[in-house]
């Protein structure tokens, strides 16, 4: 599908009704069908949209003994219902989608097999990423005004034959997206990648001068558009210990960080680095930056997940969509047993509530 021209999409938020969430489910024998009914019982001010097999979301209730009514989304309806709550129109209908807690509205998305708690099937793969496409062609038309996406099994994917790297890299090829950038945000504390899901032997390979230019501005764009930080400060970690000790550790940081930050800091950018990361994350250093780009997954992610791993969330940058996520995965010991934690996924359902309801109508 086309990208839609920047300003559309999320953008077309309207004054008169309540933003709209598209929630995906995720992975079906994971914790994500829990995670979704847990929130059906949360309050939340927004028209939430649930896809999903209808089925399997009212079995997986009757398993965790939730009391949930299952609405059916019927986007016609809820596009006439907005159209005439635009404007203005007497006795407009209320707004469409989970309002009430204890009611879930669900897009019926059908699974090409039947699934069990806890038991992946690669006959499900192509279900699973059918919840992704239709969420994103909802977000591209403005139908949604932004995706929050329950846990993904990477490797049933990609035994069913499909090439998946993740959601990330997913949202960017579905979106014409150049390069897409991973960010985990808690209230106080941002940790944008340089890389994402690659080997610990590849790094250093896959990061280039126009590359980190390339994330350093696409960090400094979504802060200034989602967090409205006009001029945000951000510290960038180097690749290795101590920051490559001058080139006696490593020469990445001299070759390549270094000249990036030097190149950002000439276009305006307010950077600090190549920052060693054992001492980038101590308070003193944050309270000192809106965010810190870590030069892989596991130097920036353990941090923030040790910081807050029942409130962080994963918000994909360089997107014309606005995408958020829960920080974990799919859990498969835990899912059907009622000790999920939705905690995540409510602070990412929030995130993008916050941020849509925030942003000015054009």
């Amino acid at each position: 599908m086309d990208a839609p021209p920047a300003g559309r999409g999320v953008r077309r938020v309207q004054a008169l009704r309540r933003p709209r969430i598209a929630l995906t489910s995720g992975e079906p024998a994971g914790i994500g069908p829990d995670l979704c009914l847990a929130i059906a019982r949360e309050a939340l001010d927004c028209d939430l949209v649930c896809l999903a097999d209808r089925a399997l979301l009212a079995e997986r209730a009757r398993a965790l003994g939730l009391s949930v009514e299952l609405e059916t989304y019927d986007a016609a309806a809820a596009e006439r219902a907005e159209a005439r709550t635009s404007a203005g129109a007497p006795g407009a209908a209320a707004p469409h989608g989970s309002t009430v807690p204890g009611r879930l509205c669900v897009l019926h998305h059908p699974l090409a097999s039947p699934c069990q708690a806890g038991q992946l099937d690669t006959r499900n793969a192509r279900y699973v990423l059918g919840l992704i496409d239709r969420a994103i062609a909802g977000a591209v038309s403005g139908e949604f005004d932004a995706i929050v996406t329950a846990p993904v099994h990477k490797g049933v994917i990609n035994d069913a034959g499909i090439p998946f790297t993740g959601h990330t890299e997913y949202l960017a090829e579905r979106t014409h997206a150049a390069l897409p950038v991973m960010m985990l945000a808690t209230s106080d504390l941002r940790v944008a990648l340089a890389t994402t899901h690659l080997p610990l032997k590849d790094v250093s390979a896959a990061i280039s001068v126009d590359s980190l230019c390339q994330v350093l501005e696409i960090l400094q764009q979504d802060l200034q558009k989602w967090w409205s930080i006009p001029n945000p400060r951000i510290t960038v970690c180097g690749l290795n210990p101590h920051a490559g000790e001058s080139g006696h550790v490593g020469e990445e940081e001299i070759r390549v960080i270094a000249p990036a930050i030097q190149k950002m800091r000439e276009r305006g950018l307010r950077l600090t680095g190549p920052v060693p990361a054992d001492t980038a994350f101590v308070p003193a250093k944050l309270a000192e930056c809106d965010a810190v780009l870590a030069m892989y997954h596991d130097q920036g992610l353990p941090v923030i997940k040790h910081a807050g791993f029942d409130r962080a969330v994963n918000i994909t940058l360089g997107l014309p969509i606005l995408r958020t996520s829960v920080d974990h995965g799919t859990a498969l010991d835990l899912a059907g047993t009622g000790r999920a934690d939705h905690r995540s996924l409510l602070a990412a359902i929030n995130l993008a509530l916050a941020i849509t309801a925030a942003r000015p109508v054009p």
